[in-house]
């Protein structure tokens, strides 16, 4: 998009995921700059830098997120398929309460304690 070319959705919120996927691994964003037009070639050109302490699997799931070309940018499937990706057990996999799924219980007496103790 930075570039003026036509917007294609999925790809370019894969790109978006990889710069919060950046952002959260490393603790700053990947493309920054104070001069907007040095901030923009610095995002056409992909130049960021990833630390040392970041893992190599890490590292390469951002550099293949991170790609500049929208056809050779992973999808999510390649991303699904990743080893730092599958670290995780998979949503399915695990036993809880799933919002939108399931019911989430309500204990009454905690309500009602709440409500004695700090209603206005």
């Amino acid at each position: 998009m930075v570039a003026g070319k036509k917007y294609e959705g999925l790809p370019a919120d894969i790109w978006s995921c990889g710069v919060i996927l950046y952002a959260m691994v490393c603790g700053y964003l990947p493309f920054e700059d104070p001069k907007t037009n040095l901030l923009y070639k610095k995002i056409l050109n992909a130049e960021y830098s990833i630390p040392d302490f970041v893992s190599e699997e890490c590292a390469d799931l951002i550099r293949k997120i991170l790609n500049t070309n929208p056809a050779e940018r992973y999808t999510l499937d390649d991303i699904k398929a990743h080893a730092w990706y599958k670290q995780i057990k998979s949503v399915k996999d695990y036993t809880g309460i799933i919002i939108g799924r399931d019911p989430i219980p309500v204990d009454r007496q905690i309500v009602e304690t709440i409500l004695d103790k700090y209603a206005l």
